[in-house]
């Protein structure tokens, strides 16, 4: 009996250890590669969203198009913020997404707390595509009004370090980019 016990934890330990890291994505910049831990029993259609366009290599290349200093920093406009893109318009940057349809609001319980990686939209809640952002500090304003879907586990001091904009605007000259974004 204990050797049957002792064999399901194992087994249970594998599996789980598995679907866990199927759920952490790093995110590698200049500075260095930042884990973020997806959640996909919370928003599973931003997480597979993000994982597709990840897998597809849509997100290399793309800028920091908005980057505000104690809010957040935006990215993800895979139409005209990818710099490997003959689309790449930085002036346009943050008013494009994917081909693929926006995507229904996803509203949970998450708070955007420091390191909540959240879908980027429009004034409708339900115009979410490929851009997402990454909160500095907690922005409470944002709970239950954008979809939050993961959080950064490690490297946010990499985060911290992504080029500023504008104080106003947050629109940023010259901004930093994603490498790549890859499963663990």
């Amino acid at each position: 009996m204990k050797k049957l016990i002792y064999l399901f934890i194992v087994f249970f330990s594998l599996v789980t250890t598995k679907v866990m890291a199927q759920n952490i994505m790093i995110l590698k910049l200049s500075y260095g590669e930042v884990e973020i831990e997806l959640y996909p029993e919370k928003a599973p259609n931003h997480v597979e969203r993000f994982k597709k366009l990840a897998e597809e290599g849509k997100y290399n290349g793309v800028v920091f198009h908005r980057v505000i200093d104690g809010f957040m920093a935006q990215t993800g406009d895979v139409k005209f913020g990818n710099t490997n893109s003959p689309e790449f318009n930085l002036s346009l940057a943050g008013t494009g997404g994917s081909d693929l349809p926006n995507l229904k609001a996803e509203f949970t319980d998450i708070a955007h707390t420091r390191g909540i990686l959240s879908a980027a939209r429009s004034a409708d809640p339900n115009s979410a595509n490929s851009q997402f952002f990454i909160c500095f500090e907690s922005a409470p304003h944002l709970d239950r009004q954008y979809s939050a879907f993961g959080k950064v586990i490690k490297g946010m001091e990499f985060i911290d370090q992504i080029k500023k904009g504008d104080p106003n605007s947050g629109a940023v000259s010259n901004p930093d980019k994603i490498i790549s974004i890859k499963a663990k």
